[in-house]
């Protein structure tokens, strides 16, 4: 989810109504929008670059590459317009993604004004609740993306501290929870409290915007290799790859988490 201010030059496109609620997409200066019955974007589409990841927050999402290198197998809570899905599918041939998004109406714009691509050996889109899903799939992912908004906002169910134990149960030994949270939401440092319980402190921040999106880093286990210098070669490499601003995030993780000169310190102050 991210928000905006007014756009008088977005244009509707597509309405989707079932049962009250409404899906809407709008298009303004070349970028698609998807909206759940307000103003906020939930997921954006450039038009002439439709697999690249439009938001910055998105893009933040993706440190994970840096955070967990040896990540292979993806679970994507909240499809939007599935940015992050087609991301991957397009630019990460190594990795596979089951995105799981309750409405269905999410799904079926997503992939008819969003490119969505079919389902695949390595793409999986499932009309199902999250909540129910993690439980029923112990141990089974590698990276947990949380990017699950509805039109007002983050559910309380998919933010409580039990939903939060339930993703970590759902991570492997060495896996990563991602979260995307709107820093000035009023639940804010409650859901940062809930995310760093259930993680023991394993956590990182990175705020996206001012104050705007802020990503969290949840860690199953505390990482052996979390050094500064060969995460800003990494990021270097990563960033000529997918056109995304790897070394700035680096930045922006070393300016709000605590380190030593050499590397991140993750887990509870000694």
């Amino acid at each position: 989810m991210f928000r905006f201010g007014s756009r008088r030059s977005a244009r509707a496109i597509h309405r989707n109504v079932r049962d009250g609620a409404s899906v809407d997409v709008s298009e303004s200066d070349g970028v698609r929008a998807l909206h759940l019955g307000s103003g906020t974007i939930q997921s954006a589409m450039r038009l002439n670059a439709p697999h690249d990841l439009e938001l910055t927050y998105t893009r933040g999402m993706m440190m994970f590459l840096l955070l967990h290198p040896q990540a292979k197998k993806l679970l994507l809570l909240g499809l939007g317009g599935g940015s992050i899905a087609k991301f991957t599918h397009h630019y990460l041939p190594q990795h596979t993604v089951c995105a799981v998004e309750i409405n269905p109406q999410v799904i079926a714009t997503a992939r008819s004004h969003f490119q969505l691509p079919d389902d695949d050996e390595r793409l999986q889109t499932l009309e199902v609740d999250g909540v129910v899903y993690l439980r029923e799939h112990p141990g089974e992912f590698d990276v947990v993306l949380h990017d699950a908004y509805g039109g007002q906002g983050m559910a309380e169910e998919l933010s409580s501290q039990d939903f939060f134990d339930t993703c970590a149960g759902a991570l492997a030994d060495d896996g990563l929870l991602v979260v995307n949270l709107w820093g000035s939401d009023k639940q804010f440092d409650a859901r940062l409290r809930r995310i760093e319980q259930s993680f023991a402190q394993r956590v990182l921040v990175l705020p996206t915007g001012h104050p705007g999106n802020v990503i969290v880093f949840g860690f199953r286990r505390a990482p052996t290799e979390l050094r500064i210098t060969t995460m800003r070669e990494n990021a270097k490499k990563l960033q000529a790859m997918l056109k995304i601003e790897f070394p700035e995030f680096v930045e922006r993780l070393l300016a709000h988490n605590r380190h030593t000169p050499s590397r991140f310190t993750v887990g509870a102050p000694s």
